[in-house]
C-alpha cells in the first residue's frame, strides 16, 4: 500500500479515478445531492462506466468508505511498535490527526456521515472494526494491557482519535464570533480522551484545550 490510498493521479486507474471524484463530491455536497452523472463528469468518465464498475450508487459508496478506512489503515501501519503502551498510543493517535489534517475530504465526508443520525452506519462499522482489529493486535503482543475488555479499549480509541474532528468546528466558530471581543488570546486546539474517575465508575469523555 502506497503512503497515500489515492496514489498519484498518473497511476490511476478509471475505476479509482470514479472513487476519488465521488469522495470529493460527497465531501463537498452530501451523497444525496451528487448523482452518479455528476460523478462521472467530474472523473471524466461516462456513466455506463461508472455503473459497470460500481453498478449502483450503494457500491459507489462502498468504495468510498473502503477508501477512508484505508486512509486510517495506512496511517496506523506507519507507525512502529516500539516504546511503551502510552508512547505508541500517542504516535498512532498524531498519525492519524495527521492524515486527516492533510485530507480535508476525508473530514468532510467523515463529519457529514458520522453525525447524521438518518444516515447509513457503514462507515462507523467499519472504522469501528478496524480499530477493534488494532486492540487486538496490540493485546495479542502484549503491548497493552488485558486487563480492560477490548469494547472499552476499541471505544476510547474511536474518541481519542476522532472526537477532536467533531467538536473543533464548533469551537472554530465561537472563536470567530468572539475574537477581538477583549484582549485577546490564543484560539484552543482540542484534544479528547477517555478518563476513568475511579472506583466503578465508567470512563468518561474529556476535553482538554491546547
Amino acid at each position: 500500500m502506497t503512503s497515500d490510498p489515492r496514489s498519484r493521479d498518473a497511476d490511476l486507474t478509471a475505476k479509482a479515478k470514479i472513487r476519488n471524484a465521488a469522495l470529493d463530491l460527497y465531501a463537498d455536497q452530501g451523497e444525496g445531492r451528487v448523482s452518479l452523472r455528476a460523478v462521472a463528469a467530474a472523473a471524466g468518465v461516462s456513466v455506463s462506466l461508472l455503473q459497470h464498475h460500481f453498478k449502483t450508487k450503494d457500491g459507489l459508496r462502498a468504495a468510498v468508505e473502503d477508501l477512508i478506512v484505508d486512509y486510517h489503515r495506512a496511517a496506523i501501519a506507519g507507525v512502529p511498535n516500539e516504546g511503551s503502551a502510552a508512547d505508541i498510543a500517542a504516535a498512532r493517535d498524531d498519525a492519524v490527526r495527521k492524515m486527516l489534517t492533510e485530507n480535508p475530504p476525508v473530514v468532510d465526508y467523515m463529519r457529514r456521515v458520522l453525525l447524521d443520525p438518518s444516515g447509513p452506519r457503514t462507515l462507523l462499522s467499519k472504522l469501528t472494526e478496524l480499530s477493534r482489529q488494532e486492540v487486538v493486535k496490540l493485546r495479542d503482543r502484549s503491548l497493552v494491557s488485558t486487563r480492560r475488555s477490548v469494547a472499552e479499549q476499541t471505544t476510547e480509541l474511536m474518541v481519542r482519535q476522532l472526537g477532536h474532528m467533531f467538536l473543533q468546528p464548533m469551537v472554530d466558530a465561537m472563536w470567530d464570533q468572539l475574537d477581538g471581543t477583549d484582549d485577546g488570546g490564543i484560539k484552543p486546539r482540542l484534544s479528547v480522551t477517555m478518563r476513568r474517575e475511579g472506583g466503578d465508575e465508567p470512563p468518561r469523555p474529556v476535553v482538554t484545550g491546547q
